[in-house]
């Protein structure tokens, strides 16, 4: 018997997954964007773009695919996607795993100032005029529209149109992984004194974190949204040998 499995990706993790799936003969993968992203990276499986028109709509769309196994592998701070995944695996009893990186922990040294959003970060940033490095997608970029006192530096894999209404914005082009001496040329080069960012997890982009410690910069960190209560693992590895359980299980091993 093949499962039809649905994975609610947009991570390096959902991608990674995916690739250990596709050469299975027991399972036919579809992964699922949200369409932010330009001109996302190739994948080796089917891809399905945009939205599903909220729980219930992702839930209908899991009975019309006859999907038996939906995996949530999307970005941490996706907590509205995680929140429709859950909702739409209990109406339909679709078995449901997820993929979360675990935060990245607190080091000595680090000078982080945790915020809810980035009102709270445009607040933390303070009065006076600094010099920002905007580690953050599109969506979160506009509240920093008030604090034009600031010169920014605003990293994007897309870019950022239209451009951010300040008068001193800088923009770069870049897709992770982030080598750290390239971190470390990037904040003194453009003389940051603060980086503001997701604590987003895993190795990809990690490195203006270590950085910035090494520097002493400022990190102002957005905390981790609450997700729902869901079978959930850390690792691609992990999430393998979860779905392996669940599959000997149905196969009544």
């Amino acid at each position: 018997m093949t499962h039809r499995v649905l994975i609610l990706g947009g991570t390096t993790d959902a991608r990674q997954l995916a690739e250990r799936l596709a050469g299975r003969v027991e399972f036919t993968v579809t992964l699922s964007l949200a369409g932010r992203t330009a001109n996302p990276i190739g994948h080796p499986v089917p891809v399905r773009s945009g939205g599903f028109g909220g729980a219930e709509g992702l839930a209908n769309y899991l009975k019309e695919q006859e999907i038996s196994l939906l995996i949530d592998a999307t970005h941490p701070y996706a907590a509205r996607i995680s929140a429709n995944a859950a909702q739409a695996a209990e109406q339909t009893g679709v078995k449901i795993f997820a993929l979360r990186r675990p935060p990245w922990p607190r080091q000595p040294y680090d000078r982080w100032t945790l915020v809810a959003d980035a009102e709270a970060a445009v607040a933390a940033l303070g009065s006076h005029s600094r010099k920002v490095f905007l580690a953050l997608g599109r969506q979160e970029l506009g509240p920093f529209e008030a604090a034009p006192q600031h010169s920014y530096l605003i990293r994007s894999v897309d870019p950022i149109e239209p451009p951010l209404g300040v008068p001193d914005a800088t923009y770069i082009l870049a897709r992770g992984p982030f080598a750290l001496e390239a971190e470390k040329a990037l904040l003194v080069d453009n003389r940051i004194d603060a980086v503001v960012a997701k604590n987003s997890g895993g190795t990809a982009t990690y490195g203006k974190i270590v950085a910035a410690r090494a520097l002493g910069i400022e990190v102002i960190l957005f905390r981790r949204p609450a997700l729902p209560e869901v079978p959930a693992a850390d690792t691609v590895e992990a999430t393998i040998a979860a779905i392996d359980h669940w599959l000997a299980s149905e196969r009544g091993v």
